[in-house]
């Protein structure tokens, strides 16, 4: 495999933090952005500051409503969009001052909708994930299709290997998806609404998947979705959105408080808690 990228020097505070021996791999610090076309007009969305940490191996389900700011927050964590106030480290340096290949090596992101651009088979697919690590046109090579193939197989997909993408399931699909991020070897995994457009089995696969895959990779996964039982059963971390703020940040059940959701969901649930401890809601009818 090609050798890495000489990092760039990390900011003061994340030197600190690195220096302090810090096992926390994602510090999002009193972060917000603003939506404006016009300098000279109010915003039309404002996310307000907001901070949360995360370790290795580590699921943060960022949830809310729609329009709350879920994914705009992903994308400043991925370092596309710049902060208005506060700062992102990944690993002490400040996501958005990445180069971009060096982002991409560390920071993979899982789209809503993932376009194929070309008719391709899965394991080629898989091979996009080595693209951060070539030198200008050159092709892959040993190392690359050993990676790739190890993805597959880290999200049970070897078997759609020679499968056209245009041909598999949305499950499937997913999990090919997955792979090629998983063949980025990222530190930090971003996904946007995974689950979308799965039934409820894929849904549970998908989750049960992430949550093996970060305790055997050490992945820091951070994730945008509704499903609010999937977050409770899989994350350990919970930042709850609504309207743009921030509302509360803790384990799903420190977040998972009747009255709490039905604010921001604006439904009549009920919380219980489950035998393994962990939070399960359910949404009755306004009716």
């Amino acid at each position: 495999m090609s050798s890495p990228l000489r990092s760039p020097v990390p900011s003061s505070a994340g030197a600190d933090q690195l220096r302090a021996g810090s096992d926390v791999r994602l510090s999002v610090e009193q972060v917000s952005y603003a939506y404006s076309p016009n300098p000279s007009q109010a915003p039309l969305f404002t996310l307000e500051a907001l901070s949360f940490q995360a370790k290795p191996a580590e699921i943060v389900a960022i949830l809310g409503p729609n329009a709350s700011g879920k994914s705009t927050l992903l994308k400043l964590i991925s370092g596309e969009l710049q902060p208005m106030s506060g700062r992102i480290f990944l690993n002490g340096f400040e996501t958005h001052t990445l180069p971009a290949k060096t982002r991409a090596q560390r920071i993979a992101m899982v789209q809503q909708e993932s376009r194929l651009l070309f008719p391709s088979r899965a394991w080629e697919f898989v091979l996009q994930g080595r693209h951060p690590y070539g030198r200008g046109l050159r092709f892959e090579n040993s190392d690359d299709v050993l990676i790739a193939e190890n993805a597959l197989a880290q999200t049970g997909a070897s078997h759609l290997s020679d499968r056209w993408m245009d041909k598999v399931s949305g499950g499937e699909k997913q999990r090919i998806i997955l792979a090629r991020a998983l063949a980025q070897q990222p530190l930090l995994l971003l996904l946007d609404e995974p689950t979308l457009h799965l039934d409820i089995g894929a849904q549970v696969d998908l989750l049960a998947s992430l949550k093996r895959l970060a305790a055997e990779n050490r992945y820091t996964v951070v994730v945008v979705t509704h499903e609010l039982n999937l977050v409770g059963e899989y994350a350990d971390q919970v930042v709850l959105l609504q309207k743009g703020k921030c509302l509360r940040v803790g384990p799903p059940a420190t977040v998972y408080q009747r009255e709490l959701l039905e604010q921001v969901f604006q439904a009549p649930l009920s919380v219980e808690m489950t035998p393994s401890g962990r939070p399960r809601v359910t949404l009755f009818s306004k009716t």
